[in-house]
């Protein structure tokens, strides 16, 4: 870290931001880190990039000399399209390798980027490893509910599972939910084409009795209309199921915003009518809006890793970065080790 910026080791806690991963890098993510630290008491933030560009972003708030934020040298950067685990190997100054060596030397107590996912979790598996007696990690996301929200993992980390994997998953959301979401006792649903054990799957049907048995609060299986009903706090799934879900939502939540404003249109009668109902929409459009909810944490790494999506906003940024410093505060990877441990007995990680 050059210049000023290694005083900011003063802060009470570091996160780690991959200034060139998102679409819009790195102007996003150097507001979203200035908006961070002016909201977060004794947080600061390592911006990992083009350090010129970082710096010119920086001075545009008249914070380049800000000890709250450090900036890190990086020289390439991971694109989207590119192989994920290959490019991690060879880019040795990408940007997401660099954050990662940060975080694994201990610079920094957690990790958010908004880059090539793939690339994030390789990098983070290969440089970090897992939580002792983790199999795989599992990204989680958040999505609204009548009952303030469930989370559904996992989202894209793992297209191919085992049951054990799937049990895993329970468990990791099931402490997610209860530390940071704080449900007292969370409900933990299987995703199935059914709510009968004997439906779905070989992986499903195999997954189902070991969370029954697993002491979790397990409601059963759950189907996709039961996921914004609010019946699970967490909902399980694998990796490939999870992504179509997430996407699927995403672009069912675009419709309807875009059916909304077109039948609004000119009539002059619907857009007074929408006038009146703008509280409403604007309360709805906050509740569907994947910025209020930051990044979707990596679940099972051997660090605080947040992913943020490729699109985000500053306020997107802001939030993950707080969703990053909130799980190393509360140390919820101890409580993952410790209760794979208690849970699953003499399963053995591999």
């Amino acid at each position: 870290m050059s210049g000023s910026e290694s005083t900011a080791g003063s802060a009470k806690l570091t996160i780690v931001v991959d200034a060139m991963g998102g679409d819009g890098a790195p102007q996003v993510e150097v507001e979203g880190a200035v908006d961070a630290v002016r909201e977060a008491e004794g947080v600061g933030v390592v911006l990992v990039g083009d350090e010129k560009a970082i710096r010119a972003e920086l001075g545009r708030f008249g914070m380049a000399a800000d000890p709250r934020l450090m900036i890190e040298p990086a020289t390439e950067r991971i694109e989207m399209g590119e192989d994920p685990a290959r490019q991690v190997r060879r880019k040795k100054g990408a940007s997401i390798t660099v954050a990662t060596r940060l975080l694994k030397e201990q610079r920094a107590q957690g990790l958010v980027s908004a880059g090539n996912t793939g690339a994030v979790v390789a990098s983070t598996l290969l440089m970090l490893g897992r939580i002792k007696r983790v199999r795989r990690p599992a990204i989680a996301t958040f999505v609204p509910t009548p009952s303030g929200g469930a989370i559904i993992l996992d989202v894209g980390a793992n297209s191919d599972c085992i049951p054990a994997d799937l049990l895993q998953f329970g468990i990791m959301g099931h402490i997610y939910a209860r530390i940071l979401l704080g449900r007292t006792d969370p409900k933990v649903g299987l995703l199935n084409i059914g709510e009968e054990s004997s439906k779905g799957n070989k992986l499903v049907q195999s997954s189902y009795p070991l969370l029954a048995e697993s002491g979790l609060n397990f409601v059963g299986n759950v189907e996709g209309r039961d996921i914004f009903a609010g019946d699970a706090d967490v909902v399980v799934c694998d990796g490939f199921v999870g992504n179509v879900v997430l996407k699927f939502s995403e672009s069912v939540i675009h419709l309807i915003s875009t059916l909304i404003r077109d039948q609004i249109g000119d009539d002059l009668r619907n857009r007074l009518g929408a006038l009146l109902m703008k509280p409403v929409f604007r309360s709805l459009s906050q509740q569907l809006d994947y910025a209020e909810y930051g990044g979707a944490p990596l679940l099972g790494v051997d660090g605080v890793v947040v992913i943020a999506h490729g699109s985000s906003t500053p306020k997107a940024i802001k939030n993950a970065i707080l969703v990053a410093v909130r799980s190393a505060r509360e140390r919820i990877n101890d409580y993952i080790e410790t209760e794979l441990q208690e849970r699953t007995g003499a399963q053995v990680s591999g």
